[in-house]
Formats: C-alpha cells, structure tokens, sequence
C-alpha cells in the first residue's frame, strides 16, 4: 500500500510539474517603425480643412512616440510653420501577429506655440511586419484611420474649431495604395 501511495505521489508531481513546462503558443513579436508618415485630413471647414502634414517618429510596440520631424503642408490661421512653433506629443500601442499582422491604436496630439490651437488624433493602426518569436521585425505597409479634433486658440482669428476622419499612411505610396481612400491634391 505505501508503495502505491508512494507511485501516485510521484505520478501527480510529475503531472504538475509539466503542466508548468508547457511552450508559449502566442510569443510576442516584437515590431519597429520610423520613417515620414503623411496624414490627409477631411471635415472640417475653412482653415480647419487645411491641416494635412508629414510626421516623422518611432517607435516600438508601445510608448511615447519619438517624433523627429513635422510639418504642415498649408500654413494658416490654425498653425504656423516653422522651427519651434507647434510642440508634439503621441502614444502608440500595437501588437504583432505570429502572421505578420499589426493591429493597435495611435494618438498625436498638436499644440500650437504661437496662437494655442490643438489638433487631437485618435486611431486604429494596422500593417504587416516581417517580426519572429526572435527577432524584431520592421512595420511595412502602416495605416492609421481615425477622427481628429481642432480646438482654436483664444488668440487664432480665422482659425475655427473642427473635426472629422483622417489616414494617416507610412510613406506617400501606402496611402495612394489604400482602397477606399480620397487621396487629396489641392495642398
């Protein structure tokens, strides 16, 4: 009888401690992006109709966006072109598939120096990305499709409040690629 005992003691160790050395079926996949993203935005009226632009950033997975360039296509009574006269701020939080598939949000936001104006962005990104279990990968064909907002600063005559959908594309070629998408040309 001890003997038996003794067996099914060790049969249930052994049980436990496999359940504990079981592979990881969903590794995270590690995906990076920098580069020019060009952003077309549509609503809006007026000045707040002009506020197309080209950001450059990276970032990894999740975080604060490092954003190393900007500039707005059309200058106007919203915002200013020009060296220190917007301040930028962005998050991004996006996992990566074992097929290669990107999904998560980004969020920018605009502040104006000059006049206060702020333009919000909020949205869903998506793209592919060449990530393995063990390796970082690099995210190609990158979309962001989303809302934004414009609040006009107390000192931004001309500048009215706003808002509508934006896409937001990696390189100019993803966005005339994009199905669905009213490529603007009046800027």
């Amino acid at each position: 009888m001890k003997k038996l005992a003794l067996l099914i003691a060790l049969a249930l160790q052994i049980a436990v401690c496999a359940c504990g050395t079981s592979p990881n079926t969903n590794p995270v996949n590690n995906t990076t992006t920098n580069g020019n993203w060009e952003a077309v935005l549509t609503g809006g009226t007026e000045q707040a109709a002009l506020l197309n632009f080209v950001i450059t950033f990276s970032v990894e997975n999740n975080g604060p966006l490092d954003i190393t360039a900007f500039g707005f296509f059309n200058q106007g009574a919203c915002f200013a072109n020009g060296l220190n006269v917007q301040t930028y701020s962005g998050t991004a939080n996006f996992t990566t598939g074992n097929a290669g598939t990107v999904n998560g949000t980004l969020d920018l936001t605009i502040n104006s120096t000059t006049n206060s104006s702020v333009l919000t962005l909020s949205g869903q990104l998506t793209g592919t990305s060449n990530a393995t279990s063990t390796t970082t990968g690099t995210l190609s064909n990158g979309v962001v499709v989303g809302t934004w907002t414009l609040s006009p600063g107390a000192s931004s005559p001309g500048c009215n409040q706003g808002s509508g959908s934006f896409v937001m594309c990696q390189g100019a070629a993803t966005c005339s690629t994009t199905p669905a998408i009213a490529r603007r040309t009046d800027f």
